[in-house]
């Protein structure tokens, strides 16, 4: 009787033309039969950004440990034009 666990990314969604929404599948199975699947899902958006008086800092998001397809996707989605959007968002979001 052999267990064992598999992960997938088995969902990568585009959502709000910036968010990369990952849902990643973990798969245990007894000799070779699927008896259990559970979920963990997980978004990337272009840049970290951050505020220190008036000045916006935004911080390109590290990809490289993501799975080639999720960094493909993120690399097509994630034009020049979606990250300035995603940036003017950003600095509108401003709390009082």
């Amino acid at each position: 009787m052999a267990i064992t666990k598999e992960t997938e990314n088995d969902k990568i969604e585009i959502v709000n033309k910036w968010n990369i929404q990952v849902r990643t599948a973990t798969i245990i199975k007894e000799d070779d039969t699927e008896i259990s699947r559970s979920y963990h899902r997980h978004v990337l958006q272009p840049f970290t950004s951050s505020k220190n008086g008036s000045t916006w800092t935004h911080k390109d998001t590290d990809i490289s440990k993501e799975d080639a397809s999720v960094q493909a996707i993120c690399n097509a989605a994630w034009t020049d034009t979606v990250k300035t959007e995603y940036k003017t968002f950003t600095e509108a979001q401003t709390t009082p």
